[in-house]
């Protein structure tokens, strides 16, 4: 069985499960969720990248509340748990508040993992200097880290 840790910000689309579960074809895979919303510090860089990518409309309602950002993370996780289950896949998962990359380093170590997939949307200005999960994921664990764009649907 193939293990991976999967990084998400928001809940798994069904095509974004289709994706993952399907990256090793056939082979059986087991996968550790870690959820780690993006909080108030990055709303700056969420609007750039929306500007960049055309989306005016979300730069300008980005600042809307969009409810208890705790209750929304773990209502993501338990979605995007039980659709990686519904596809045949074992998903196991947990909400990430603070230091998600040393969480990630002790979930990798601890599963031994064979690969981490960092599942985003693109964040250009992170991205270009280097600053994205899947950046810095590849400097802290001892294993491929691979980076996939989330579906907006």
């Amino acid at each position: 069985m193939f293990k991976t840790v999967l990084m998400i910000e928001k809940a798994l689309s069904d095509a974004d499960v289709e994706l993952v579960t399907t990256l090793h074809g056939e082979e059986k895979v087991s996968f550790v969720v870690l959820m780690q919303p993006r909080g108030k510090q990055d709303e700056l860089l969420r609007a750039l990248d929306d500007v960049a990518l055309g989306h005016l409309d979300k730069a300008v309602h980005e600042h809307e509340d969009q409810g208890d950002p705790a209750a929304v993370a773990t209502e993501s996780l338990e979605h995007s748990l039980r659709h990686l289950r519904q596809a045949g896949a074992e998903a196991t998962g947990e909400v990430v508040q603070d230091g998600p990359l040393d969480r990630l380093k002790e979930i990798v170590e601890t599963s031994r993992a064979d690969e981490v997939l960092v599942l985003t949307s693109p964040h250009f200005v992170e991205e270009f200097f280097h600053r994205d999960w899947a950046s810095k994921a590849r400097h802290k664990v001892g294993v491929p880290v691979l980076k996939l764009f989330a579906s907006d649907s």
